[in-house]
């Protein structure tokens, strides 16, 4: 639901830094993050049943490219995937832990070099459309 880039560093964990897709549409980003991290993010992904997660995958594909460049990306499946979250939050609609099945095309990239870089992605599953177009701006860990 972040349109601008304003939330990327919330709750990132200590060994890799997730980017985020959107629940549809494309957005502009602009996200600051630290040298040294891997980077995680889905071109496009699903959070469903196991039965859900087989259609969705049926038709999805996507890309993504970091200054210009393709990057690789990779189809993951996953069962019992933990998802928490708050009431009203716009994956689940509730308040709690729940297991779930997840699914989507996801690219991991070596730790950026500093500086800015472009990342644009794309990804789709029949009618559903998603994209970011991230400015990124990664420095020390100290910047970050």
């Amino acid at each position: 639901m972040d349109t601008t880039g304003k939330f990327c560093d919330r709750s990132q964990p200590e060994d890799v830094w997730f980017l985020a897709g959107t629940f549809g549409g494309i957005v502009q980003r602009t996200c600051k993050l630290p040298a040294k991290r891997p980077v995680v993010f889905p071109l496009v992904n699903q959070v469903n049943s196991e039965a859900s997660c087989k259609e969705f995958m049926a038709t999805a594909k996507g890309k993504a490219t970091l200054d210009g460049k393709p990057v690789t990306s990779e189809r993951m499946e996953e069962k019992d995937v933990a998802v928490t979250g708050v009431a009203d939050n716009p994956l689940t609609n509730e308040e709690g832990t729940a297991a779930y099945y997840a699914c989507g095309i996801w690219v991991r990239l070596q730790p950026l070099q500093p500086g800015r870089h472009k990342l644009t992605i794309r990804g789709s599953s029949g009618g559903f459309r998603t994209g970011v177009d991230y400015t990124l701006i990664v420095g020390t860990e100290q910047q970050a």
